[in-house]
């Protein structure tokens, strides 16, 4: 096992990563713009490096400090959380090639699945299903044309990437053509990449996606899936392990085609295999992230498994083989951010002036990576902390996360915190019936027009 690990993200990821090493023995590096001098992570890591200015292509995208950050503390490996770098084969090549350990996939992996074009066709001569779709896309014409032979309504989606960024919901050819540009700019400002390509819409339709782990002996590990169908513009908001409406059969169908696709590619490390189910709760493959993801800990809230712990063990060259077939138990995770809901979900900056969490209990478990007196800068992604319930029943998790929301007190910024508490007293919610139209079909517009809390804090229990 290693000896130093250098983490090469900030934030909750970073926060996250540093427990494990410590609860492992392993000396934790952590990496810092001048922006997060005094940041949480940095103050919980064993040594910290400054790797440049508070923009992130001068500090944590800047692949060559990094890198020399690393060689410099005498790390043995990196972890590069998720975000930034983790999904850059270049990064993952240099980390190599500097004689480190890449905690995560091989650079061809990254490579291969990152381009969501050419994961598309290697999942077709898997005999994957997946979405009808196009070819990559470079131009207009060419998306018009491919456009009219797979039929409205669309999905522009760029090439290589994820987080939402780059993608659009298209009508008819008349919202293709204007559309096209801004999202090609987009893909190209956030991955260097401007490549597009079209997906057929399915609605309605459940975002379940699936854990994978694989090691240097070809042992395959596949965990209880993750519904992720509670989105904004492609943006998850809620995530809940395992998917209410799905049924023992159905979800080793799932495992057994994640499974084939992690073999299929040799993949390495931890990744995620992201589908569409439609009605008929046929799945169709989506996209495979080559990287630890934000919503990682309901899998491990109903496995028992700490997964960045098993991804350092892969790392290391462990033999490691965890399939857990059925969960245990019911999580939901809900991402709390510095946003403003009534104004477009606008991002908020400002000090935390004061800031208390809930207070504990069994089955409840918070991630962040800041504490009250820190400041949300302008600079890095809004997320303040990840709220996550383990119950024996859905409805046990529901309750504990409705006292979690409750609890939760912020100061100083603006959060979605009302936004989700009026969430989890939706009656589809509580149902787990959302698809991933649900929110801006559905919700939004209700809590727009109502122009307050559409919560009630005298509804204890909304879904007894």
């Amino acid at each position: 096992m290693f000896k130093k690990v250098l983490v090469a993200n900030r934030g909750e990821i970073a926060v996250r990563i540093i427990q494990t090493l410590r609860e492992m023995g392993i000396t934790s590096v952590a990496v810092f713009s001048n922006a997060d001098r005094h940041s949480l992570h940095v103050t919980l890591a064993d040594e910290a490096i400054c790797i440049g200015g508070p923009r992130a292509a001068d500090s944590y995208l800047n692949m060559r400090n990094v890198v020399s950050a690393a060689i410099l503390s005498g790390a043995e490996a990196v972890h590069p959380g998720f975000g930034f770098l983790s999904e850059n084969a270049e990064f993952a090549k240099l980390v190599t090639d500097a004689g480190l350990a890449f905690i995560g996939p091989k650079p061809t992996a990254i490579d291969q699945m990152g381009d969501k074009a050419v994961a598309r066709q290697t999942m077709i001569d898997l005999g994957v299903p997946v979405i009808p779709g196009s070819h990559p896309l470079q131009d207009v014409e060419t998306a018009l044309a491919a456009g009219e032979s797979i039929g409205y309504p669309l999905m522009l989606k760029a090439s290589a990437g994820g987080g939402g960024k780059g993608i659009r919901k298209l009508t008819d050819a008349a919202a293709l053509k204007a559309e096209f540009a801004g999202a090609q700019a987009e893909a190209q400002a956030a991955f260097g990449d401007p490549t597009m390509y079209l997906e057929k819409v399915i609605v309605p339709a459940k975002h379940v996606e699936v854990q994978v782990l694989r090691d240097m002996h070809g042992h395959t590990s596949v965990f209880p899936e993750r519904d992720c169908s509670l989105q904004r513009h492609s943006q998850k908001m809620v995530e809940e392990s395992p998917c209410p409406v799905l049924t023992s059969p159905e979800r080793r169908k799932l495992l057994h085609l994640a499974a084939t696709i992690a073999e299929g590619v040799d993949y390495l490390n931890a990744g995620t295999i992201e589908f569409l189910m439609d009605q008929q709760h046929h799945f169709y493959f989506m996209e495979m992230n080559t990287r630890i993801q934000v919503e990682h800990p309901i899998t491990e809230m109903v496995t028992g498994v700490d997964l960045v712990q098993a991804q350092l063990r892969v790392a290391a060259g462990d033999e490691v083989a965890l399939t857990t077939p059925e969960p245990s138990g019911v999580a939901i995770e809900c991402r709390l951010n510095a946003e403003d809901p009534y104004h477009d979900f606008r991002p908020d900056v400002g000090t935390l002036e004061q800031l208390r969490f809930p207070t504990g209990g069994m089955g409840l478990r918070v991630d962040t990576g800041v504490a009250p007196g820190d400041k949300i800068s302008p600079y890095y992604d809004a997320m303040i902390a990840k709220l996550i319930v383990h119950g024996r029943t859905r409805d046990e998790a529901l309750a504990k996360m409705h006292r979690a929301l409750i609890e939760l007190h912020v100061e100083g910024v603006k959060t979605n915190r009302d936004f989700a508490l009026a969430l989890f007293q939706a009656p589809t919610v509580l149902a787990g019936k959302a698809d991933t139209a649900y929110l801006n079909r559905d919700f939004l517009p209700k809590w727009q027009s109502a122009n307050q809390p559409v919560w009630k804090p005298e509804c204890k229990r909304p879904w007894a």
